[in-house]
Order: structure tokens, then C-alpha cells, then sequence
């Protein structure tokens, strides 16, 4: 769903002028940014917790070239759901399967790729980045 998509939904369903709903919307997305910004957290009951975290400086591998490179600490905004949200969402039933479980190692942007051997050999698993 979009933001427009939200938009007109939420203009039919109080009877409003989309350009009237589009501009409350705007001011609440840059109320949560405008927050973050400001006190690093924004607590939204019901809803969930979005808060500036920082990612600690990490080694990586290029992997074309295979050379090690520091990768600086950066800011990240996390979202914990609130209790009703994971409630809600634990119960659908017609979700798509993710195909690929995050590494835990802080890697956000690769994945981890089973990589058989030709002679059926224990499989191996390498770092693939850039695919998801």
C-alpha cells in the first residue's frame, strides 16, 4: 500500500477531501520524523516504538576484489511493533514465506547462499551481497 492508497481510504472512509487527508498525513509522517530527529524515539501505543539506533563500525569483504574494508558506524531507525500489531499480524494466514532468514550478523543488505559441491559433498554457505 502507498501513501496515496492510504490517503483515499482514509479520505472515504471520514468522508473527507483527499487533499485535505494528504496534507494531516504529511504533517504526521514529518511529526515522527521531526521526533526522531529530535528525542531519538517516538513511542505510538498500539502501534509501535520507532527509534535512531547506531550500527556499530564493522570489517567487510569487497566482493569483487575480495579486500577488507571498514565500514564506519551509522544511524538506523528501528521499529518494534507494538503488542496488538504482533497479535494481529501473528495471526494472518495467508503470508508469503521468506526464503531467506537474516544472518544475525548485522548484515542487513546480503544474504547467505547454499553453494553445493559437485561431487555431493556437505554443503557449504558463502556471504552473497547485493541479493535478497
Amino acid at each position: 500500500m502507498t501513501k496515496k492508497e492510504i490517503v483515499k481510504q482514509i479520505a472515504e472512509e471520514v468522508k473527507e477531501t483527499q487533499l485535505k487527508i494528504k496534507e494531516i498525513v504529511r504533517l504526521t509522517f514529518k511529526a515522527i520524523v521531526d521526533t526522531l530527529l529530535e528525542e531519538k524515539r517516538i513511542e505510538l501505543r498500539n502501534f509501535g516504538v520507532f527509534e535512531v539506533k547506531q550500527r556499530k563500525a564493522r570489517k567487510a569483504r569487497n566482493p569483487r576484489t575480495g579486500q577488507r574494508v571498514d565500514v564506519p558506524p551509522k544511524n538506523v531507525v528501528t521499529f518494534k511493533p507494538g503488542k496488538e500489531m504482533e497479535e494481529l499480524v501473528r495471526n494472518l494466514t495467508d503470508v508469503p514465506v521468506m526464503e531467506d532468514e537474516p544472518s544475525g550478523n548485522g548484515e542487513a543488505d546480503g544474504h547467505v547462499e547454499a553453494v553445493e559441491q559437485a561431487d555431493s559433498a556437505p554443503r557449504k554457505t558463502r556471504r552473497v551481497r547485493g541479493q535478497a
